[in-house]
């Protein structure tokens, strides 16, 4: 079987002495979706802004290198390219930023068929270096926006765009004490 984890590739991440890389791995199972359906909606790295609220956008340059711009902590945008490097259709996609992106991450997504047909279990796992080193990392947990917490967010929001066709919100909904008991606005 070919290899599947980015860091067992000869262009490892957080290669430098005093590099700390960080490793998120999370899982869901999504109803009624099959591996096949799940995976080609992934795979059109275009979509993953509609349920990453921390993606801005993915832009092909080919059919497996990508432009990634993301939301960071502060208010700014980080930038990098991206190649997907092993692939196997409906199973698991694996990428890593490109040596020269400046953002040092890889990954993969996975998706099994869940015991007893009832979907499919995705599982990402993601490995990084924070950018701009520890302190990109403590402004990230400071912010709330630290990839272990945004992964998990992401494949909620996944799961419900899968599931019901749409991601649930709270906004524009009556809270706090702008709203009496018995009255609605």
């Amino acid at each position: 079987m070919a290899n599947t984890t980015a860091l067992r590739n000869k262009r490892q991440i957080g290669g430098g002495k005093n590099v700390k890389k960080m490793k998120v791995t999370k899982a869901c199972t999504i109803l009624h979706r099959s591996p096949e359906e799940l995976y080609r909606f992934w795979r059109r790295l275009e979509n993953l802004p509609q349920f990453s609220q921390h993606i801005v956008s993915v832009t092909p340059r080919s059919d497996t290198v990508s432009h990634w711009v993301v939301k960071a902590p502060g208010s700014k945008n980080v930038e990098w390219d991206a190649e997907v490097f092993n692939e196997h259709p409906n199973e698991l996609i694996a990428w890593r930023s490109l040596d020269d992106s400046g953002v040092e991450n890889a990954g993969t997504i996975r998706f099994e068929p869940a015991p007893g047909g009832r979907g499919t279990e995705v599982k990402v796992t993601l490995e990084y270096v924070p950018h701009v080193g520890k302190l990109g990392a403590f402004l990230a947990k400071l912010t709330g926006e630290e990839p272990e917490i945004q992964v998990e967010d992401d494949l909620g929001r996944f799961k419900a765009l899968m599931e019901a066709g749409e991601i649930p919100t709270i906004d524009n909904q009556p809270v706090g004490k702008g709203q009496r008991k018995g009255k609605r606005k």
